[in-house]
């Protein structure tokens, strides 16, 4: 098949070599000169390939002390947390991945030019993120035109997620023009924000402030970045149950990645800069008062030191709530590393509170578990059907980022009229998610009406 054989060899070259082309086309498209696009193109490619080797880093570093701690506990349950890589490669293999990588692309060019979205998402190889719902459905129905139909709905509410939130990104985490449209973690920014308006009333959650500034100010050295990685690295080589020399290993590898990602960051910001102020002015021009924001993936905001140092302590925070949690039927594993996108909006909607993020935190993990938990049959079942080979001993699979996709259990549930409890669930469950963001709509720009936002 043609298409699957472009899609394939597109998706191999990656981002570091696919992003510089693409925005160097776009960068002429705009009216840039070829200098100044291949430039900016370029950089954004070498700081891509600087924030994987930090997240490799952070793969290997915070993986094994994450394994090693649920080993040490002994814990057994029914369904494997396989991973995302894995998670990626099975939806990739389904039949209608390929088919659905260009409708998602020009479908989200349309939503564009009707002014429904400002997102124009290029981050294609994570595109795995906006088919998977879509998969999901297919083999929950087994018919290809509803897969499609409810994939594009999916897409579009993550793209207004992502033009809704985009002031945070540009406020919060210092990137102007870009937004996040990574389906599995812009969909718990209602919720995060609804908890976060909530905790503004509560007392002690008001009087309580943990953000790295006050840290800083409270803590002194300890309070910066580096030295919280280096702590929290420590602590969890200690309950890792690393040799000494491991543990020491582990907290400069957290220090470090604390450190290089923010810079990393910077280093891609840098090449976008041209093209995102090159987009502007040629949208200024053609069309006055609109605005378009770059969508990427969420990798480059998980370096905020707070959102690091949440992540860090939601580790052995989640191996417990799976113990504890008496629905839970998910062992924790490969997609520990992943909990750095996992608690980026619930410490975003506190603007970085440290406390708040924790708590907000684990609370999506309960949501996480919950969704694992109901969903590993359907996950499984995926997994048989495109021949992945599962571990020894696995009788059912399914993983953290697979299972952070609110808006696709949502969905699976209202297609399921026939099971009266679980529809209803998700009739309530949607009037429920609606009415937070409703309620949170204006927050997100109240929150930096005292700074530009454009």
């Amino acid at each position: 098949m043609i298409i699957k054989t472009v899609v394939d060899f597109i998706l191999g070259l990656g981002p570091a070599i696919m992003l510089p082309i693409i925005l160097t086309i776009f960068g002429l498209i705009l009216g840039q000169s070829l200098k100044k696009s291949f430039k900016a193109g370029v950089t954004v490619g070498v700081g891509f390939v600087g924030i994987n080797l930090v997240i490799g880093l952070l793969t290997s570093s915070l993986g094994a002390a994450a394994q090693s701690l649920v080993e040490s506990l002994g814990l057994n349950l029914d369904i494997i947390d396989v991973g995302w890589p894995i998670g990626a490669a099975i939806t990739f293999a389904t039949p209608i991945a390929a088919i659905l990588i260009p409708i998602i692309f020009f479908f989200n060019i349309i939503l564009l030019s009707v002014n429904f979205t400002k997102t124009m998402d290029v981050d294609i190889w994570n595109y795995w993120h906006l088919i998977f719902p879509g998969a999901m459905v297919y083999y929950a129905t087994q018919n290809i035109w509803i897969s499609i139909l409810l994939t594009l709905v999916n897409a579009a509410i993550i793209f207004k997620l992502a033009d809704w939130t985009a002031p945070a990104v540009e406020n919060h985490f210092g990137l102007p023009g870009i937004s996040l449209p990574h389906g599995e973690t812009v969909n718990f920014a209602p919720i995060m924000y609804a908890l976060n308006k909530i905790e503004d009333k509560i007392p002690l959650f008001d009087k309580v402030k943990a953000d790295p500034e006050a840290l800083k100010k409270r803590l002194g050295i300890f309070g910066e970045p580096l030295m919280m990685g280096l702590v929290l690295g420590l602590i969890l080589g200690i309950l890792g149950r690393f040799d000494l020399a491991g543990i020491l290993e582990l907290g400069i590898q957290m220090g470090a990645i604390m450190v290089l990602m923010p810079k990393m960051v910077a280093l891609l910001m840098e090449g976008l800069i041209p093209i995102s102020e090159g987009a502007r002015e040629f949208i200024s021009k053609r069309f006055p008062g609109k605005k378009v924001y770059i969508g990427l993936d969420a990798a480059v905001v998980i370096g905020n030191p707070a959102n690091m140092a949440v992540a860090l302590i939601m580790v052995p925070i989640t191996i417990l709530l799976a113990v504890i949690l008496p629905y839970n039927k998910m062992l924790p594993f490969a997609d520990l590393v992943v909990l750095p996108f996992t608690v980026i909006w619930a410490v975003a909607a506190s603007r970085g509170d440290i406390f708040r993020g924790v708590i907000n935190s684990i609370i999506s993990m309960c949501l996480v578990f919950f969704i694992a938990t109901n969903l590993g049959p359907l996950t499984t079942q995926m997994g048989h059907a495109v021949g992945f080979d599962f571990p020894e001993g696995a009788t059912m699979i399914s993983g953290i980022d697979m299972s952070c996709h609110i808006t696709l259990w949502l969905i699976l549930k209202l297609i399921d009229y026939k099971n009266t409890p679980m529809f209803l669930a998700g009739v309530f469950g949607t009037l429920l998610y609606a009415g937070m963001w409703y309620w949170t709509r204006k927050d997100i720009r109240k929150q930096f009406e005292k700074e530009t936002i454009k």
